[in-house]
């Protein structure tokens, strides 16, 4: 994976575009808040979270399909659609641009990726596996929430599962399979780590197994 060079943004006051209106846009929406960013959505549908900021004007809501032009004016653009190509042109687009543009769970069409965020008054956390695994971000994050700060043991176990994770998100990919993020946290637990030191093949093969029994549906 490539190096990438973590940076904090000062987004106060400036304009983000986020397209796509389901709960990962809701999470989006809700960390460039936080930030003081100008919000505009668009999107045909939203989730009813998202439809009441509109209501109260803290975000400026467009029901409609994206199309092009719709980047003007962005300093930061998040798309967090379904649509491969709708993701592509906007990838275009933003590129054209030279606008920084986070797609989520497509990391090679990003110019910057997300990390995992845990914040104590003015300290923040940073959290990042270069895109190869989410799970394991919210995992050690949630590993550092839970724990105070020089506990690092948690956080060192995990991450070295990180090569591992990263193989059975492709393996998952490549299925076609869609896994709840829930479930993906209960898998990620201290067994996979005690089998992991043990045997790394067969903490693979019980991961995958364990995670497939919580497949979502359609």
């Amino acid at each position: 994976m490539k190096p990438y060079y973590p940076v904090f943004l000062d987004l106060s006051a400036r304009s983000c575009v986020v397209i796509g209106g389901g709960p990962i846009a809701e999470g989006k929406i809700q960390m460039l808040l936080e930030c003081g960013a100008n919000i505009t959505m668009i999107s045909p549908t939203v989730t009813s979270k998202i439809r009441d900021l509109a209501k109260t004007g803290t975000i400026q809501l467009e029901e409609r399909e994206y199309k092009e032009g719709d980047l003007n004016q962005a300093y930061l653009v998040i798309a967090a659609t379904d649509d491969n190509n709708v993701n592509q042109t906007i990838a275009r687009e933003a590129e054209q641009q030279n606008l920084l543009l986070n797609v989520a769970d497509v990391t090679h069409l990003c110019n910057f990726i997300a990390p995992a965020v845990v914040r104590r008054g003015d300290v923040t956390v940073a959290i990042s596996t270069s895109g190869t695994s989410p799970a394991l971000a919210r995992k050690l994050r949630e590993e550092i929430e839970h724990c105070s700060l020089h506990c690092t043991e948690p956080f060192l176990d995990y991450a070295d599962l990180s090569t591992m994770l990263s193989e059975v998100r492709v393996c998952l990919k490549n299925q076609g399979v869609k896994i709840d993020p829930e479930h993906w946290q209960k898998c990620l637990n201290r067994n996979i780590l005690n089998l992991y030191s043990k045997d790394k093949d067969k903490a693979k093969e019980f991961l995958l197994k364990s995670l497939v029994e919580g497949v979502m549906g359609d």
